[in-house]
C-alpha cells in the first residue's frame, strides 16, 4: 500500500511546482508590462528595418518595371 501513494505525492509536489512557475511568469509578465507603459516608444526610436512601411499593399518601386520610351511602355511581361 505505500508504495501507491509514492506516486500520488509525487505528482501533488509536480503540480505545485508548475502552479509556482505560473504565478512567477505571471508576475514577471505584469512587470514587463508595467515596465513597457511606463516608457512608451518615441517616434524617433522606428526599427531602421520597417521605416517608412505601412500595413497593407506597399507603392511600386520606379525601379521594378522600368518604362520603356520606344514601346510607350514599361516592361509587364510576366513571360520574361
Amino acid at each position: 500500500m505505500p508504495s501507491k501513494s509514492r506516486p500520488t505525492q509525487l505528482k501533488r509536489q509536480r503540480e505545485r511546482n508548475l502552479a509556482e512557475k505560473r504565478g512567477l511568469k505571471a508576475a514577471r509578465r505584469l512587470q514587463a508590462k508595467a515596465r513597457r507603459a511606463a516608457s512608451p516608444r518615441q517616434a524617433g526610436d522606428e526599427d531602421p528595418d520597417l521605416a517608412g512601411i505601412r500595413p497593407g499593399p506597399q507603392p511600386r518601386r520606379d525601379d521594378e518595371f522600368p518604362f520603356d520610351p520606344s514601346t510607350g511602355s514599361g516592361s509587364t511581361s510576366k513571360d520574361e
